[in-house]
């Protein structure tokens, strides 16, 4: 019995223990209401089914995730321009390929140069944030603000205010599926990310230095870090990440609609970041954390929509699971429960 007490403490003690629980309380709340919601059938020799809309569509805030779980931890802020960022790799990509028109048949320029521009304004846009941020000091949502609010005007220009379309099989498959292979691709994509970002954090000293700063950027500067530097790679790097989601997200659809590509994205992903058991205020971070976060929000959606919830009913269901699931996580309330669990012990010996 002890060692089994041992064991369900030492379980639930774990920093992902309450995130898993959350992602798998939500997952089992459909046997109850949608029993088909774990079934996968392949069509065309492509995997459907709800459990794969919900591994498949979380692939963009995954990718987002792991950008703000960066941010979050250097700096002790947010990035809140992501899914703005999102929309003007979308356009620049477009833009590129349809070689100016509204829409083509057959890439105008090579695949690979619209990639690469696209990424790489991705990587502009979070260097023009690190810069804020970092260099002048300026609150990170303060300066985020600015391509928060011009980041989808500025997709608009770039697209001349239309939806550019690129009916090319071959850019589709980035979103959707290659041929041969029943998973979607966007899963490939996050996964690649998500393991590269663990590589380099673990395999390098630039995850320690991300948490130092983090929890004490003066201490850091006195120890030789380069606090500045680091608050500025990782804005550059959550651009980077917001430009590979704003591709996947352009590929789904074909086309680059700065309206709607990333919209309210920015949110579910600082959402993700705070559901994987991070603090908002900066220092240790868990990455694996943010992706179990990123799912979780994703099969909430999609368990809403398999129980015949409204688009327009959804956000005050997704509310408050997210508040009970943060509730939950919220040191305070172990706090509380401890003093109880005391109280009650207590009570019981003085009885």
């Amino acid at each position: 019995m002890n060692r089994m007490t041992v064991f369900v403490k030492k379980l639930t003690g774990t920093r992902l223990f309450l995130p898993l629980f959350c992602l798998v309380l939500v997952l089992l709340s459909n046997l109850i209401k949608t029993p088909t919601f774990f079934q996968v059938t392949i069509k065309n020799g492509v995997l459907y089914g709800y459990i794969i809309d919900v591994i498949n569509r979380a692939s963009d805030l995954v990718i987002l995730a792991v950008g703000m779980t960066m941010v979050v931890a250097a700096s002790g802020g947010t990035d809140i321009s992501v899914g703005a960022v999102m929309s003007v790799a979308g356009a620049v990509c477009c833009y590129i390929l349809a070689g100016g028109q509204q829409t083509v048949n057959e890439f105008q320029n090579p695949y690979l140069l619209g990639v690469a521009a696209a990424v790489l304004a991705g990587i502009l846009c979070g260097c023009f944030n690190g810069y804020l941020v970092a260099k002048m000091k300026i609150q990170p949502m303060v300066a985020t603000l600015i391509l928060f609010t011009a980041g989808r005007g500025i997709a608009q220009l770039i697209t001349r205010g239309q939806i550019t379309y690129i009916r090319v099989e071959s850019y589709k498959m980035l979103g959707a599926s290659i041929p041969g292979i029943p998973v979607p691709t966007p899963v490939f994509v996050a996964l690649l990310v998500v393991v590269l970002t663990y590589v380099l954090l673990k395999k390098t000293t630039l995850g320690l230095y991300v948490q130092t700063v983090g929890i004490n950027s003066r201490a850091s500067r006195l120890m030789g870090i380069k606090s500045t530097m680091i608050i500025f790679l990782s804005y550059a790097f959550c651009g980077l990440c917001a430009g590979v989601s704003g591709l996947v997200a352009s590929s789904r659809i074909y086309s680059a609609d700065a309206n709607n590509i990333g919209l309210n994205l920015e949110l579910d992903a600082i959402l993700a970041v705070a559901l994987g058991g991070n603090s908002l205020g900066g220092g240790k971070f868990s990455l694996l954390g943010s992706v179990i976060g990123a799912y979780t929000i994703q099969a909430l959606s999609t368990t809403l929509y398999a129980m015949g919830v409204s688009p327009d009913q959804i956000p005050v269901y997704k509310a408050v699971v997210v508040v009970i699931i943060v509730a939950l996580q919220s040191t305070e309330l172990k706090k509380m429960a401890k003093k109880f669990q005391t109280g009650y012990k207590a009570g019981k010996k003085v009885a």
